[in-house]
């Protein structure tokens, strides 16, 4: 018996690391799952599903940059673990204010929002206090007629002085952001939308696929392993379940599962394990019939140890290479949902729904806000695809 590490060795997987598109491949996916994986650390936008929204500055080119203004927020916010802020992202102790101009006045800042039209935009009036500490001013700031008594206040509270506070306010209060991918219609920023919805698609590939894998290899294994009633009830059952278009499948699975982010998994992953229990019942029938199967048999196993760790190993070629396929179209299959609008619901960023949000750019000077997820899906979608081909060939006897 050939186990997977005598694979190893004997020079198949060593073939398929030799294809340059199949390592090609391999990095690009790679590298786009450690992005996924910590997108927190580096993305742009920090909030929650990169949600955080500036209407004013909708639709903008990459490579835009504007100026914020960083006001503390007045309400306590909740500290999450290191873990849960490195992966799912952490609520924010600020608000952003876009900036087109402002000045300090007295005890105040005034600011204008950005406006890309002739006129100035909305204006806003922030006491200094309030920008840069987390306070109540109508509570925790003593009014004298229309002044604030801030000297007094900061005496007793934060022990700085209006120098400092100036200085604190323009050097860490004033910020510029940079939007590599632009911004979307709702003005937020479209490459770290783009990298937390790699989630989604990444997500949906490995569940789905472990899903398939579950139910194929268990019915696919007794389907081949054992002849007459078994054979004929599984069968009947994958032939039902192949009759059926898997789009209207996924549809219907999703109508009862509920839309939502973990429903869609599931709904993917029980209907791509039709290919799998039919591509493994053919080898286990081929598997059955050889000499060490009856030499198990001889030796007294049991048909669960026979199957499983006899056959099973002998044939995990085929299941890897069929593995690869389906997670390019379980990915597939996420956006098209999303994009039809009962795939994973926002604000939860997918490729397929930024692509549903944004299509009808496509007909102005806007079109690569529908173009850069969708290019995301076909080199996702590709790079899987390839790496299928290059198990094939390294696997495929004859070939070699």
């Amino acid at each position: 018996m050939k186990d997977l590490k005598e694979k190893i060795s004997s020079g198949e997987w060593k073939r398929f690391l030799s294809n340059p598109l199949s390592l090609a491949s391999i990095i690009f996916i790679g590298v786009l799952v450690l992005f996924a994986l910590f997108a927190y650390v580096f993305i742009p936008d920090k909030s929650s599903n990169a949600n955080q929204q500036h209407l004013e500055l909708a639709t903008k080119k990459p490579g835009f940059e504007a100026r914020f203004l960083k006001r503390r927020i007045n309400e306590p916010v909740e500290k999450g673990s290191i873990i849960e802020s490195l992966f799912a992202g952490k609520k924010t102790s600020y608000e952003f204010y876009s900036i087109e101009k402002f000045y300090i006045k007295g005890d105040s800042i005034i600011i204008f929002e950005y406006n890309e039209g002739s006129g100035r935009g909305l204006k806003r009036v922030f006491h200094l206090i309030d920008v840069a500490f987390s306070v109540d001013t109508e509570r925790e700031i003593e009014r004298d007629g229309e002044n604030y008594s801030f000297y007094e206040y900061l005496g007793k509270k934060n022990n700085i002085s209006r120098q400092e506070l100036t200085s604190l306010i323009r050097n860490e209060m004033i910020t510029k952001k940079k939007f590599v991918f632009g911004t979307d219609r709702f003005g937020r920023d479209l490459f770290s939308r783009l990298i937390i919805g790699a989630r989604v698609s990444l997500s949906v590939g490995f569940i789905a696929v472990f899903i398939s894998l579950l139910i194929g290899i268990l019915l696919g294994s007794l389907a081949g392993y054992y002849d007459g009633m078994i054979d004929n009830i599984i069968m009947w059952f994958i032939n039902v379940i192949w009759s059926v278009p898997t789009l209207l499948m996924v549809i219907a699975l999703t109508m009862v599962l509920g839309k939502g982010f973990w429903q869609i998994f599931v709904a993917v992953g029980l209907t791509m394990w039709v290919e799998v229990a039919r591509v493994v019942r053919g080898e286990v029938m081929s598997q059955r019939k050889l000499e060490y199967v009856d030499a198990a048999r001889v030796s007294g196993l049991n048909d669960f140890r026979i199957l499983f760790r006899h056959i099973l190993p002998n044939i995990l070629s085929p299941i890897i290479i069929i593995s690869a396929a389906n997670f390019a179209s379980a990915i597939l299959i996420e956006a098209g949902l999303s994009f039809l609008g009962i795939g994973v619901q926002p604000p939860v960023p997918s490729w397929g729904t930024m692509i549903r949000d944004h299509y009808g750019y496509i007909i102005v000077d806007k079109a690569y806000l529908a173009f850069i997820p969708g290019i995301s899906i076909m080199l996702l979608v590709l790079s899987f695809t390839l790496i299928g081909n290059g198990l094939r060939d390294a696997f495929d006897v004859k070939a070699n």
